[in-house]
């Protein structure tokens, strides 16, 4: 039997000992939308649980064991019940304290999920089992102990109980086992805590962590070591770091195994259950302070920490606010939605972040055509292929910019971007053979074949910010359909920065459906905000509400110009809340196409309260900055 699992409080030792092969539940990596999924669950529900609903009916599962750690979890249950019947599904009641009478409930429906498995697959469970699976060893005048280490079925359950536990045979619950499990759960709960009662010091604080169950750590003295925590962190972050030449030196998300017993011949799964819920505990427990102990001593020892959450769920967000209060430590907060788009996302935030820290690979370049750079030549190229223009920069070895283009991107970014390389050799006057190195960025970078390396824009724009004003410390870049605050130091590496999700709300995007329903062009949405005489608010910064609101101010017959000027308050609202997780330190610049928007830049103007630093062509500030590593690259 194949059965899924989502969180580290599912018995997986104990379900493989009566036969089980569990799998953690991996999201589908090619998954693109919950089309099944939101058919038959509301649109509220958390992404994660969306994913685990379309992967689970399009796998070869035989059945899932659930947590109650959310709703979602609860409503996803729901769901595949009403859709396959014929699986196992079992939402496992984890307690929220580690107590002893916690452990005492938890043990008991550890028990009726082994009861419930058994009889589903016609298993059966025995403490023996469960002693090698968790890797004790029997020696030979042991090896008749099975009658005494079966477990007792009826301790847990009556026959009449049975029934409820197979999901096939009824979807509700009838009265008799209520009352019969509510009974038995309050005797479990009043046992544990007279047992609590008797010594009061015990009562109050809960078990830390067995040294068997500590987080497996491993640090690096060779390499960029990374921790990982948050939630239900996917395989694919692991990938892109150790693709990169980095260690992760812990994964602590909820989902992560590799857990170790230290098992006892006697009372076997009460020591595994209690092991199981006093492991290092999640963000949902009463007592996360073993969680606190284990950051204190682990952040020091790595580079940074990557902190992964699942979009719309914020279970994990406050643990990783206060650790960006409170720890010294680079962290990347890395928010997903389970889909495979999610891909481009973590690729540059991850990208990125390595290159703050520090912990990118320095080998050596090489064009991907094949060519070793060139020595003798005398120029650089810094191209940067964003979502709406493509720019490119060439740069001489004394740091001047000597011709500089921007273009369009057009349906492919590797076409546009050849072209924009032409355009600028042909205006700078030099060949090609003229040109040391050619460094790619913007999200079209990694679609350019020509490029000998490329570098994220996060990089790319501290450098070239810093190449026009060494004084400016806070970035704020608005392109075509993405947002980002970035703060450097006083060499112009990154060291925080924040950008918006895939939705385009307050980007060069969003403007431009705005300007088609006030029928005016791009060009004319920033100068027309200057004129505005009458205060009006944007509610909504999605761009299909948006639309919709504006839509309705327009029909109250409310004046483009005011209207114009509320769209740009409500793209620097957005912006400025950008800036202020990366920290608010002038002096300020804004880059790219936006920046050129002069109602927008007032408007952010007025909630930093200080004058933005705009160069001449803010859409080259990203190129600038690929040109300044090419040109380091080459010295």
């Amino acid at each position: 039997m194949r059965i899924g699992y989502v969180c580290k409080y599912v018995p997986t030792e104990a379900l493989e000992a009566m036969g089980a092969h569990m799998e953690r539940i991996e999201p589908d990596e090619s998954l693109v939308s919950f089309d099944a999924a939101e058919s038959c669950m509301h649109a509220n529900v958390c992404s994660f649980a969306k994913a685990t609903f379309e992967t689970v009916l399009s796998g070869n599962l035989d059945g899932i064991v659930l947590t109650t750690c959310c709703d979602s979890m609860r409503r996803l249950a729901d769901a595949l019940r009403a859709q396959a019947p014929n699986l196992f599904i079992h939402v496992l009641d984890v307690p929220r304290d580690t107590g002893e009478a916690a452990c005492a409930l938890y043990q008991r429906r550890v028990a009726e999920l082994l009861s419930a498995y058994g009889m589903f697959a016609n298993a059966t469970f025995s403490e023996k089992k469960l002693f090698a699976q968790l890797g004790g060893t029997l020696c030979p005048a042991e090896g008749t102990c099975d009658s005494t280490l079966e477990l007792d079925y009826a301790r847990f359950h009556s026959e009449a109980v049975r029934p409820s536990f197979r999901l096939a045979k009824s979807s509700s619950v009838s009265q008799s086992f209520a009352n019969s499990n509510q009974a038995a759960d309050s005797a479990a709960w009043s046992e544990g805590c007279e047992a609590s009662e008797r010594n009061a010091d015990e009562a109050v604080a809960a078990p830390r962590v067995d040294n068997a169950l500590q987080p497996q750590t491993h640090f690096s003295p060779a390499m960029p070591n990374v921790g990982i925590a948050g939630a239900r962190a996917n395989a694919e972050i692991k990938r892109i770091l150790e693709a990169r030449g980095v260690n992760i030196a812990f994964d602590i998300t909820c989902t992560n195994t590799g857990r170790r017993f230290a098992p006892r011949k006697t009372d076997t799964l009460t020591q595994y259950a209690h092991d199981v819920l006093a492991q290092l505990p999640c963000a949902r427990m009463r007592d996360i302070s073993p969680r606190k102990d284990f950051f204190d001593r682990a952040l020091p020892q790595v580079d940074g920490l990557v902190y992964h959450t699942v979009q719309f769920c914020d279970m994990y967000s406050y643990e990783y606010s206060d650790l960006k209060r409170t720890s010294s430590a680079p962290i990347l907060a890395l928010e997903t939605d389970c889909t495979a788009q999610s891909r481009g996302q973590m690729l540059t935030r991850l990208e990125a972040f390595l290159e703050s820290i520090g912990a990118s690979q320095t080998e050596h370049l090489e064009s991907q055509k094949g060519s070793p750079m060139s020595t003798a030549a005398t120029f650089v190229v810094g191209l940067d292929s964003g979502s709406t223009s493509t720019n490119a920069v060439i740069m001489n070895e004394a740091r001047e910019i000597v011709a500089s283009v921007v273009i369009k991107t057009g349906a492919k970014a590797g076409a546009s971007a050849e072209r924009a390389y032409r355009e600028v050799l042909e205006r700078a006057g030099i060949t090609p053979d003229q040109v040391a190195c050619t460094i790619a960025t913007g999200y079209g970078r990694v679609s350019i074949p020509f490029a000998d390396e490329n570098v994220t824009e996060i990089s790319c724009h501290g450098r070239g910010a810093h190449y026009f004003n060494p004084a400016v410390r806070t970035i704020l870049d608005i392109g075509g359909q993405d947002s980002k605050a970035i703060h450097v130091n006083a060499t112009g590496e990154v060291t925080d920065f924040a950008m918006n999700d895939k939705c385009a709300a307050g980007t060069g995007r969003f403007l431009e459906m705005i300007a088609r329903s006030l029928e005016i062009s791009l060009d004319e949405l920033g100068p027309a905000a200057l004129e505005s005489k009458k205060h009006l608010e944007i509610a909504s910064m999605c761009s299909v509400f948006a639309e919709s609101e504006v839509i309705s101010l327009i029909a109250n017959n409310e004046e483009k110009p005011d209207i114009a000027a509320g769209v740009c308050r409500a793209v620097a609202g957005k912006a400025y809340s950008l800036m202020r997780r990366v920290g608010l330190e002038g002096a300020y610049m804004m880059t790219g196409g936006v920046a050129q928007n002069p109602g927008v830049v007032r408007a952010v103007e007025e909630l930093i309260g200080e004058k933005l630093f705009i160069c001449e062509d803010p859409e080259i500030v990203g190129a600038t900055g690929a040109a300044l590593l090419a040109l380091e690259k080459t010295e």
